[in-house]
């Protein structure tokens, strides 16, 4: 029996959705090698959505943690162009791992003495923030988490009347294997 093709108005067109990939380029500590690779990607038209930078455990290296917005194609692009560049020793995509992420934001919050100042500490204790400067009309609160949470924290202290805030890009880390995954074979190893 002779199955006829599916007419095509009972296709269904699925919508491809940008993904948010969280890449780790492993360069050398040497000057000019963060211009170097943000122009890069930018003269080819990939847009960083965020981008921390920091010395690692070598002196010598130091570890950008890329955060890029698009399909699993530009992913594949921007990894490709990062790995031609001289002085990146390594790229990581991070996010098709089991990885921790963090973001840290400084914020300055108008809060006069009274009421208005005893609910924003309580706010910043159960967001596990920290009051880092009080000042006479404002004070200054230190938080980290993930990306939801400091956004949420932010739209908790808008109606307080936010002065200034700072936030660093996305840094994140392949988690460590657990005792159970080292000691179980993989389907490669038997």
């Amino acid at each position: 029996m002779a199955v006829s093709p599916c007419p095509s108005f009972f296709l269904q067109i699925i919508p491809v959705f940008p993904m948010r990939h969280v890449l780790s380029a492993t360069v050398h500590n040497v000057p000019g090698v963060l211009s170097h690779i943000s122009g890069m990607l930018a003269s080819r038209g990939y847009n960083i959505d965020s981008l921390a930078v920091g010395e690692t455990e070598d002196p010598q290296l130091s570890r950008m943690t890329f955060v890029v917005v698009g399909d699993d194609r530009v992913l594949e692009q921007v990894r490709k162009q990062l790995e031609k560049i001289v002085s990146v020793v390594k790229v990581i995509n991070i996010s098709s791992t089991n990885f921790v992420e963090r973001d840290l934001m400084l914020v300055k919050v108008q809060a006069p003495k009274g009421s208005e100042r005893s609910e924003i500490r309580e706010l910043v204790e159960i967001f596990r923030a920290k009051i880092v400067d009080v000042g006479a009309e404002e004070i200054m609160i230190e938080i980290s988490g993930r990306e939801q949470k400091i956004q949420a924290f932010i739209e908790r202290m808008r109606p307080y009347g936010i002065t200034e805030l700072v936030r660093t890009g996305r840094i994140a880390m392949v988690r460590s294997l657990t005792v159970a995954e080292k000691t179980d074979p993989s389907p490669n190893e038997e």
